[in-house]
């Protein structure tokens, strides 16, 4: 059983392998993730990513947009460079690898749970942004409810009338509360 440390080590270190390119894109070399996921033949992994791609293309995305094919150059024992096959890599495409890798690896299995952590974590954050934007848009229409009672109470509004003038103007507020953002 992994501990506790293992997923943060995955987490950590795939954070340290993110790269940015000349737009302000993050990216993910595949030869430097390939050993964090715990390959160490490139054919094998090459098969993970085939699988990640059929499934970018099956959800709908482009795959060209997440898995770049392009070269590396390394420096060979006797200082010869050579270029060699990598693959600039989405954040997508990192998790469409885990999700796609050799579930027997510990190193996949890690960082499945680590993108899992991070789509809650998202989700959670989403959740609350739009719990923000719920309380304020209803402090807002409390507000201007007081403004326009207040208006209505200068404007000579007999107070009986206060509970019908309300009840309309409450109903408007909770049909604008519960229409979809749009």
């Amino acid at each position: 059983m992994p501990n506790k440390n293992q997923a943060t080590i995955v987490g950590d270190s795939f954070k340290a392998l993110k790269q940015v390119n000349e737009y302000d894109a993050k990216y993910w070399s595949a030869r430097d993730l390939q050993p964090l996921l715990g390959y160490s033949q490139r054919r094998r992994f090459e098969q993970a990513i085939e699988r990640a791609e059929i499934s970018c293309k099956g959800s709908g995305n482009p795959p060209e947009h997440h898995f770049a094919d392009a070269g590396k150059p390394i420096t060979g024992g006797k200082g010869a460079v050579q270029i060699v096959d990598d693959d600039p890599l989405s954040r997508f495409a990192c998790y469409l690898i885990a999700q796609n890798g050799d579930p027997r690896k510990p190193e996949i299995a890690r960082a499945q749970q680590y993108f899992a952590v991070q789509t809650r974590r998202q989700e959670l954050s989403d959740q609350l942004a739009a719990d923000v934007e719920r309380l304020e848009l209803r402090k807002q229409t409390s507000k201007e409810f007081r403004a326009l009672s207040g208006a209505a109470q200068n404007a000579g509004m007999q107070t009986k009338m206060f509970g019908v003038f309300h009840d309309a103007k409450a109903e408007t507020s909770q049909a604008r509360l519960k229409r979809p953002a749009g």
